[in-house]
């Protein structure tokens, strides 16, 4: 373990084996076969989701798409989020297609609310949301997650693409930071 976390609350082969089970929950509501030739959409959110995205394609046989985007809410050494805002632009070819967004948690709901918002005024035919982690707190926005890889306590947490000041990304396992962290309070938007 890192010495800058207080405990390791998801191991990476409990990260690996969950990541495996949730590609086979998305194969079972996209097949992939011709009802969906346009393919499916991932939208992930970076930088967060980039390590999940990466584990989880590996799995998916579908025709796959990937158009990313960034979403500000933590800046620089903060765990008090100063609200979900767009960085750059969403991908403009979605009408008729299957869009699933990949986030790396959901706490607040404010990022993946936008998201959902957003994506949905390009008329897609379906959006769906996949996020690694879901915090157990209240949230300033309820938004439905359709795949959840774990849910968690309210803790802020770092490692396999969360971060501290863009610090311990690279950690294959879901920590808790030794740091003081607000969790999930009302100011909180991941």
């Amino acid at each position: 373990m890192h010495a800058d976390l207080a405990e390791v609350m998801i191991g990476a082969d409990q990260v690996a084996a969950r990541v495996r089970a949730m590609a086979m929950e998305i194969c079972r509501d996209y097949p992939a076969d011709a009802a969906h030739a346009k393919g499916l959409v991932l939208v992930p959110v970076l930088t967060g989701a980039f390590m999940f995205l990466a584990d989880l394609v590996r799995h998916l046989p579908h025709k796959i798409r990937i158009e990313v985007v960034t979403v500000s809410s933590y800046p620089g050494a903060s765990t008090v989020s100063k609200g979900a805002a767009l960085v750059g632009v969403l991908p403009k070819d979605l009408e008729g297609r299957d869009v699933l967004i990949i986030d790396d948690i959901l706490d607040s709901g404010q990022t993946l609310g936008l998201l959902v918002d957003e994506i949905l005024k390009r008329h897609p035919r379906s959006v769906r949301t996949c996020v690694f982690l879901r915090k157990q707190c209240s949230r300033v926005r309820e938004v439905a997650c359709d795949y959840v890889g774990f849910d968690i306590p309210d803790k802020f947490v770092v490692g396999y693409g969360l971060d501290y000041d863009g610090f311990y990304r690279n950690l294959p396992y879901v920590g808790v930071m030794r740091t003081p962290g607000d969790g999930c309070n009302a100011e909180s938007s991941r």
